[in-house]
């Protein structure tokens, strides 16, 4: 999706995102879509100086749905190693939440833009990469297995009218406005990787890096920092302060 991929590296420490991102930012000659805006790192600026909000309802509980019957649930789990699962995940998410404040920084709740936009410009996406595969569409090779369902979104995608395509765009025009709204209050703000900033950002383009805050079932928990536009510097500093503080990062699969 030439508007809405996010693109950056994956790496075993935040210092070393640092150097690929210092090694991959800026315009290259060829990608019209790629801005000239600076990446000033300074891993000296103490976090208590930044501003830091935090999505507050993403680290409190959610009620839980009434539902009849006992059976499996979402990976063959039961109601109840679901619901214990989701309470140990919101233990390691909040203790995250504390290294940061034992680092220095100050959290404030913050409130994201509704998510009804959000859901309502999902199919931005989707009309993209429609159009990004329509030479495959087009071809025998759509017919490859390994694509999955794929080729039926790239194939209903072909039938989004321009005129919803459009306004689409200019209620996401609105949704930027929002959001830099927001984030006109804050250098950044930390959330759960499953939040709803994620959709959110793809809209609206603000950078975003997630690290290890521990384990739940052998399996890793994250927790990300958001910034404002073309201020990844500010993101990967908060990230680091965090890492200095923890052992997770040195914590990585037996191969």
């Amino acid at each position: 999706s030439w508007t809405m991929d996010k693109i950056g590296p994956m790496c075993r420490s935040v210092e070393d995102c640092v150097l690929i991102f210092n090694a991959i930012y800026g315009p290259d000659g060829r990608d019209e879509t790629v801005v000239d805006a600076p990446f000033a790192w300074n891993p000296r600026i103490p976090i208590s100086r930044l501003r830091i909000g935090y999505v507050k309802e993403e680290f409190e509980a959610r009620p839980q749905t009434e539902g009849g019957g006992g059976g499996r649930g979402r990976g063959g789990l039961s109601p109840e190693e679901q619901r214990r699962r989701a309470e140990e995940r919101l233990k390691v998410l909040n203790e995250a939440l504390d290294v940061f404040r034992q680092a220095g920084a100050r959290l404030e709740p913050i409130e994201l833009p509704p998510n009804r936009l959000t859901n309502m410009l999902s199919f931005i996406l989707s009309t993209e990469a429609a159009a990004a595969f329509d030479d495959l569409t087009r071809s025998p090779q759509i017919k490859d297995t390994s694509l999955n369902t794929w080729p039926n979104t790239f194939r209903t995608h072909r039938f989004v009218p321009a005129v919803e395509y459009i306004r689409a765009q200019r209620a996401r025009t609105l949704l930027m406005r929002q959001m830099e709204d927001v984030m006109s209050s804050f250098d950044a703000f930390l959330s759960p990787t499953n939040s709803a900033s994620l959709s959110l950002t793809n809209l609206t383009g603000h950078p975003a890096v997630a690290l290890k805050a521990g384990f739940v079932a052998g399996l890793p928990v994250e927790i990300m920092v958001t910034g404002r536009l073309f201020d990844e510097a500010t993101i990967l500093r908060i990230a680091l302060a965090y890492e200095r503080a923890t052992t997770w990062h040195t914590m990585h699969p037996t191969i």
